[in-house]
């Protein structure tokens, strides 16, 4: 078990695509309804420094991506995988989980250890000469979903560089409900029973 890049692990489930056009058209309005207070923009990168975990359906279409793109931009596509395999090897040694197969231990201690581990290192799809996203169309749900409000178990979050002088309702007012139905949920446990569990990982083991 492991997040090989090799093409045998290419499938993802037909309604991903149908959780990505949700996801993406709820960004769409929460970005009309934010305005000025939001931001982001290409080339800003700070959500772009320190790893994050991703689920299997992140991973798989990141594999995809990088797939694709040799197909169009072979130089491109090199450089992604040069970049996620200097990470690895700075990341390995103290790497919160299977080193090799970049599986993410579980649990509460798992979790105070990833709170803590490689939060300077950028991700290595950002094109640190560019300050773009190279793999933007197949990038993880938390990509998508990072700057405007997101309500999580701490309440609501949002990205320290926007909303910079807005109240608290009005931050409310722009909350950012991704997956209302929670599509993401039922594609995952859907997985797990076809294909058995596989643990989250982070983006350079994906694409290395």
């Amino acid at each position: 078990m492991r997040y090989a890049s090799g093409m045998a692990s290419l499938r993802l489930p037909a309604a991903d695509g149908a959780l990505i056009q949700i996801v993406d058209a709820a960004l769409a309005d929460v970005t009309r309804r934010s305005g000025e207070w939001l931001v982001c923009r290409p080339g800003c990168t700070q959500c772009c420094v320190g790893v994050f975990a991703i689920n299997p359906l992140d991973a798989t279409r990141l594999q995809q991506g990088v797939a694709d793109l040799e197909k169009t931009d072979t130089k491109k596509a090199r450089r992604i995988r040069e970049r996620a395999r200097a990470s690895v090897g700075r990341l390995s040694a103290e790497f919160p989980g299977n080193a090799k197969t970049g599986v993410l231990d579980e649990g509460p201690q798992a979790e105070e250890r990833f709170a803590e581990f490689a939060n300077d290192e950028v991700c290595p799809v950002l094109d640190p000469e560019t300050g773009l996203c190279d793999l933007y169309e197949a990038r993880p749900m938390t990509c998508r979903t990072f700057g405007p409000p997101v309500r999580a178990e701490g309440g609501l979050g949002v990205c320290e560089l926007c909303f910079h002088g807005a109240t608290d309702e009005q931050i409310a007012a722009c909350e950012m409900v991704a997956d209302p139905d929670d599509l993401e949920t039922k594609l995952l446990e859907k997985r797990e029973k076809t294909r058995g569990p596989r643990g989250r990982t982070i983006v350079a083991y994906c694409v290395r």
